[in-house]
């Protein structure tokens, strides 16, 4: 036994270190920390449990046979992040450059399916060259096992996929298919075809940072949720996001202590804001004003900026806030505001987070482009989401909200649960300029003075339909609240609200507008 015990410890120490030393600092050089190292960042320290540690590929052909390492290039398992259990994978890209082979595929088919069982969210660490092309076919239908897997999860137990070098072709379905996307800046890239091919197609020349980097996926097709610097910082926001969800759908999201005072005064809010509909200002400002020590994570902070989308928690309960963002496009709904916002309230409704919206929205954004880009088909996905959602949603208007807009960001209509407004609301088809143009154009132009008559008609339609108590007298808004109190009503609108419950018709699954 002690002999046994001995090789065992000797096949250990070598699965451990890995291919040789070489391999380690070449890793290093590039500024990536290895898969074990990236694992030890990530979980709590001494919590990783391994599993198919001893792990090699059965291929043969092309020298496969004769290069046999342990673990073949992905590590599993699970252990704690703050004391929760949450499983995780993670490619090893000193071995095959970490790309995805059959022995390799069936290791994460297993920690996947683990995950799902045992209701814990799945973390997978990317640092791979994508398929294996010594094995052929079978390296792609490993792939197709992943992504089978990552879709009977969504919604089931958080997908997290942290980018941390490349990730090519088919492998970049997998975190395309999970809940956020961490990204590494300089070290990470994602793109379905490289540069090498983009030029023999098409010609155009671009570095493969250009093409698919943390900063083109974070601010301009919105595949990355969150960018950062270096692997440390980015691990340590992947375990704070983790702290912010329920480990499956049956659960809520996990509570702290507050010491943030649940009636801490507003007040600040009344010199944020300004009262002209036609200034901008930071909505994030209001957010901080609100929220538990002013604390949020934004989710796609810098892809459609003129909405904002953060978690953050209100008397130690997470919620999700939708809010739009004047200070970008005077904060319009376009195509891809419609779309980041969608995916969030999705997200929050399937994890139990409640919604609160906050709403200065002037409309959606006019114009060819978005017509031809599909701006209704698109804008309804929005509105899907929230007709769909069960957890708990209150709406606050903090100045304007008009047109199909105002019914879209979770109006009362769609089923709100709450809706106030501050004495500064402005609920309406449009603009009082712009209404005023259309109902009265034949007095503004039989007019001696046509522009008097129109200040005249504008001052007259903001009297009688765009008064700040126009919908609470018809009880389209629950009330109207001084904006110092705002907190306070919403965290006490929430606590009444944390034992909501709403059944969805039966159905297999509805057909969302794509």
């Amino acid at each position: 036994m002690t002999e046994c015990l001995a090789e065992l410890s000797a096949l250990r120490g070598q699965a451990v270190r890995g291919p040789s030393e070489r391999a380690t600092e070449a890793q290093h050089a590039k500024g990536k920390l290895t898969a074990r190292e990236r694992i030890e960042l990530l979980m709590d320290p001494g919590s990783f449990t391994e599993v198919e540690q001893l792990r090699r590929h059965r291929a043969a052909g092309f020298g496969l046979e004769a290069n046999r390492p342990y673990t073949d290039g992905v590590v599993t398992g699970w252990g704690t992040v703050d004391g929760r259990t949450v499983f995780v994978y993670a490619h090893d890209f000193r071995i095959f450059g970490g790309a995805l082979g059959e022995a390799h595929a069936t290791k994460i088919h297993k920690i996947m399916d683990l995950a799902l069982a045992a209701g814990a969210p799945l973390v997978s660490l990317n640092d791979g060259a994508g398929a294996r092309i010594q094995e052929g076919v079978c390296a792609l239908a490993g792939y197709g096992g992943i992504f089978q897997r990552n879709t009977r999860a969504s919604g089931v137990i958080p997908q997290i996929s942290v980018m941390l070098g490349p990730c090519a072709g088919g492998a970049a379905y997998s975190p395309a298919l999970t809940d956020f996307v961490f990204m590494v800046r300089e070290t990470s890239q994602m793109f379905i075809t490289g540069p090498d091919v983009v030029r023999a197609v098409t010609g155009e020349e671009i570095t493969q940072n250009g093409l698919g980097g943390a900063d083109v996926h974070a601010g301009t097709s919105g595949v990355a949720h969150f960018a950062y610097d270096d692997e440390e910082t980015c691990l340590s926001e992947v375990r704070y996001l983790l702290s912010m969800l329920p480990s499956n759908n049956r659960e809520n999201p996990p509570s702290v202590p507050c010491e943030d005072p649940a009636d801490r005064s507003g007040g600040a809010l009344l010199d944020v804001v300004p009262a002209d509909g036609n200034r901008p200002y930071d909505m994030r400002q209001v957010i901080e004003e609100l929220v538990d020590d002013g604390d949020h994570m934004e989710v796609h902070e810098r892809w459609a900026r003129n909405i904002i989308c953060t978690l953050a928690r209100l008397d130690g309960q997470v919620v999700g806030i939708v809010a739009n963002q004047p200070q970008f496009l005077a904060g319009v709904l376009d195509i891809e505001a419609s779309e980041k916002a969608a995916r969030f309230v999705q997200l929050c409704d399937a994890f139990n987070i409640p919604i609160v919206t906050l709403l200065d929205v002037p409309g959606f954004l006019p114009g060819v482009d978005q017509e031809h880009g599909g701006i209704i088909r698109h804008g309804a996905k929005l509105l899907y989401a929230y007709c769909n959602a069960t957890v708990p949603r209150i709406s606050l208007i903090l100045r304007k909200a008009y047109g199909g807009a105002y019914i879209v960001m979770d109006s009362q209509s769609i089923g709100a649960d709450l809706t106030y407004a501050w004495p500064t609301n402005e609920i309406a088809v449009m603009g009082a300029e712009g209404a005023a143009n259309v109902i009265f154009r034949k007095q503004i132009a039989g007019a001696d003075d046509p522009e008097a008559m129109r200040v005249r008609m504008v001052k007259e339609y903001k009297s009688e339909l765009m008064h700040p108590y126009y919908a609470a007298e018809r009880g389209l808004i629950d009330d109207v609240i001084d904006p110092a109190g705002t907190r306070e009503v919403l965290i006490g609108s929430l606590a009444m609200l944390r034992t909501k419950h709403a059944d969805l018709p039966s159905r297999k699954h509805g057909n969302p507008p794509q």
